[in-house]
This record gives C-alpha cells, sequence and structure tokens, in this order.
C-alpha cells in the first residue's frame, strides 16, 4: 500500500507540474485521478477485510472509508473515463510521434 500511495502522489505532483507550465495536457491529470481512486479503492477494501464482519459495522470508521473511497472512482469523472482520456492521448501521440513514451 504504501509503494502505491508514494506513486499517487507522484503522479499527482506531475499533473501539477503541468498545469503550472500551462501545458494543457489532461494526461497526468487523469492518471492521478484514477491510480488514486483505485489506490484507495483497494486500501479501504483491505482494510475492510482486515476488520473482518465488524468491517461494515457502523462502529468502527472502516465502512465510511470504504464509501469514500469508492465515491473517488465515480466523482468528476469515473475511473472507466479516465482511462479513455489516457488512451486517446496515448494513441494521439503514437499516431504523431511512432511511439508512446
Amino acid at each position: 500500500m504504501a509503494i502505491n500511495l508514494e506513486l499517487a502522489r507522484l503522479v499527482t505532483y506531475r499533473a501539477a507540474v503541468d498545469v503550472d507550465n500551462k501545458m494543457g495536457s489532461s494526461y497526468f491529470a487523469s492518471i492521478a485521478k484514477c491510480f488514486a481512486a483505485d489506490t484507495a479503492n483497494i486500501a479501504a477494501s483491505n482494510a475492510v477485510q482486515i476488520f473482518g464482519g465488524n468491517g461494515f459495522n457502523c462502529e468502527y470508521p472502516v465502512e465510511k472509508l470504504m464509501r469514500d473511497a469508492k465515491i473517488y472512482q465515480i466523482y468528476e469523472g469515473t475511473s472507466q473515463i479516465q482511462r479513455i482520456v489516457i488512451s486517446r492521448y496515448l494513441l494521439q501521440k503514437i499516431a504523431t510521434t511512432g511511439c508512446a513514451s
């Protein structure tokens, strides 16, 4: 989980650099949102599993974390939409330069 947290943080910083430099691309922002939302959802799901039957009990904050993490995959553009944005960018880059990297 720590590795994915750091990766989500780094790609968010990379997206912020593009915004600061007025690059006009949503590529890294889409990667940041999609990856961070998926990472949060996996971490929350693991937390619910660790708590076992109490993971869905309202006495513990884990069930709210699960609900909050799921909304990140939906709110402000679903993770699937972010993947479409990423793939369109890469396909356009391949068409113009011949490579995706």
